[in-house]
């Protein structure tokens, strides 16, 4: 049994995700997550709501709710979207809470003692009009970059560069939309990143089975230009972590808070502290997650995350980690997404372009949108989704290849055999050859899901559905009962054991639908089919079953034109 730590990018507390926020991080964590509880490995699933910073209190002012009442809020609304979605968190933390404060504090003073932080006078944009520093995403302009109107103060949305508040062109703020501005003096603490080029570079030299994605944005941030720059870890901001050196008070830092981007992915390690307390656990249950010398040496940690957020975790993060000189676990492997788009544009949160999160299961249960965002996953490139596609393939491929299977099977026994499964009969060449293909195509599955391919697995697991019609239409046991109702009887037996091969093999995937499949079949084992032949006899002679509900709907015309005017415009 192997352990698998897997986080998936914190959203921010600014609102509800819209599907390229799921589909980027979220969403392939937990089928990755889900894939390796039900091969048996011990797995602990991590996400939390990243509650500091401009985000949060850019969206409280304009809810009109203090920030700390605003985020406690969200993180609620966060959590239960995400349950609506099936995510599979073993804990879904927050970045504010007294795990995260003290354990990026603590971080901060290992890093000084290292010599890897120091003060900087610089220059930061001041608003008159607000009468305060304007740090971030207080700030918008146009990207000097590729020239986006809407870039933020610290990163352009549109090519992803990240940037400082100094260099927008004509700059604006963000809460008054003023730009009598000025540029004052202001001292703030950097991390040392430059100093660790060369141990980030190995590293990252030493991850050879990265992905091309992850490694080649890595790389870009780590060479181009001048290389790796420093990066200021505090801002003046009134919400946040307090900046402290570990436990001491920070000498001329006073109402100074850390970075949000140095203190988020800190609480990937606070969120395990978190979960350890809520169910009652020790630290040594959470630092044998993250400490190699309390036993994390044998751990498997993975992260998901969209292409924006590599190269903080790729440099940023895991300098933080290497700087301490404290034996914390390194990620293993990222998992990178490029971006998915919406009918022509962009999804944005802030723009409030596309279908959100809670808007989607407000029209479709949880199995149609991970179906469909799963297997069209943007991998090697940015995807887009589009009403007609999402239409064609749900139809496809959940009602008449998946959901057509368990109503025909069902029904024909059931006006045949009664509602159990039939005895009589032996398998023949039929039986044989699907059981040989279904071996060799489980095997490519598994393979697929161990490396992470996702679209690969999706489209193994469908092929896997195929195969069963494919039989079906083989066999035809509705022109053999005719005939010879022994031979009828053992093709829908192994039919019968195909559903409940489906469920447990397309539960990462689907896992209403497989738990619905499961519940027909009365059966509540979903372990792993290890031998295929086994598997498929899994449901003995006389087992009885339920004829289910429809499996999935397929979607009208008249629906899809119906929500595609909906979601045509932004919302509110």
């Amino acid at each position: 049994m192997a352990r698998h730590l897997i986080t998936s990018a914190i959203p921010y507390i600014n609102g509800i995700k819209h599907l390229g926020n799921l589909i980027g991080s979220q969403l392939p964590a937990d089928l990755y997550a889900r894939f390796q509880r039900a091969r048996g490995h011990e797995v602990l699933f991590l996400c939390a709501t990243d509650e500091h910073g401009t985000p949060a209190e850019l969206a409280a002012a304009k809810s009109g709710k203090p920030v700390a009442d605003y985020c406690a809020e969200m993180h609620g609304v966060q959590a239960e979207i995400a349950k609506g979605f099936r995510l599979s968190f073993d804990h879904f933390g927050r970045s504010s809470s007294p795990q995260n404060h003290a354990l990026t504090q603590h971080f901060a003073g290992q890093l000084d003692k290292a010599g890897l932080i120091r003060e900087v006078s610089e220059k930061q944009v001041y608003s008159h009009a607000d009468g305060r520093f304007l740090p971030d995403r207080y700030i918008e302009g146009t990207c000097p970059n590729c020239a986006y109107d809407k870039a933020r103060g610290d990163q352009c949305e549109n090519c992803t560069k990240q940037l400082d508040p100094t260099d927008l062109i004509d700059p604006r703020s963000a809460i008054s939309g003023s730009t009598d501005l000025e540029v004052r003096e202001t001292k703030h603490l950097y991390l040392r990143q430059s100093e660790m080029r060369g141990k980030l570079n190995d590293w990252i030299d030493s991850k050879g089975d990265w992905p091309l994605l992850t490694t080649s944005i890595a790389k870009k941030w780590l060479n181009d230009g001048e290389g790796l720059q420093d990066r200021g870890i505090t801002r003046d901001l009134d919400w946040g972590i307090p900046v402290r050196n570990g436990t001491e008070d920070w000498p001329g830092m006073e109402g100074k808070v850390f970075y949000v981007w140095f203190d988020a992915p800190i609480e990937y390690i606070a969120c395990a502290a978190e979960w350890a307390e809520a169910n009652g656990k020790s630290d040594a249950d959470w630092e044998r997650w993250w400490r190699t010398d309390k036993g994390a040496d044998d751990v498997r940690y993975t992260q998901f995350m969209g292409k924006d957020n590599v190269p903080f975790h790729t440099l940023s993060f895991p300098a933080t980690i290497l700087g301490s000189n404290e034996p914390w676990k390194l990620v293993d492997y990222i998992k990178s997404f490029n971006y998915l788009n919406y009918d022509g544009g962009q999804f944005s949160t802030s723009q409030g372009r596309g279908v959100f999160m809670d808007q989607a299961l407000d029209i479709l249960p949880a199995d149609y949108w991970r179906w469909w965002l799963l297997s069209h996953v943007p991998e090697s490139s940015d995807s887009e989704f589009n009403w007609e596609n999402f239409q064609s393939s749900v139809n496809k491929d959940l009602a008449d290849v998946l959901g057509n299977f368990v109503s025909r099977v069902t029904k024909f026994c059931r006006s045949k055999f009664d509602e159990t499964v039939p005895a009589a009969g032996q398998w023949g060449a039929a039986e044989e050859a699907l059981i040989a293909e279904l071996t060799t195509r489980i095997h490519a599955y598994e393979g697929f899901m161990d490396a992470m391919e996702v679209r690969k697995s999706a489209s193994e697991l469908r092929a896997i559905w195929v195969a069963g019609n494919e039989y079906l239409q083989t066999v035809a046991p509705w022109t053999v009962f005719k005939q010879d109702p022994d031979a009828a009887a053992a093709q829908i037996r192994m039919a019968l054991n195909l559903i409940r091969l489906y469920a447990v093999l397309s539960a990462p995937f689907i896992p209403d639908a497989s738990a619905s499949m499961l519940a027909s079949m009365n059966c509540d084992d979903d372990s792993w089919p290890e031998d295929v032949t086994a598997a498929l006899s899994h449901l003995p002679a006389g087992h009885a079953f339920d004829v289910p509900e429809v499996l999935f709907a397929k979607i009208t015309d008249e629906d899809r034109e119906g929500w595609q005017e909906r979601f045509s415009g932004t919302r509110d």
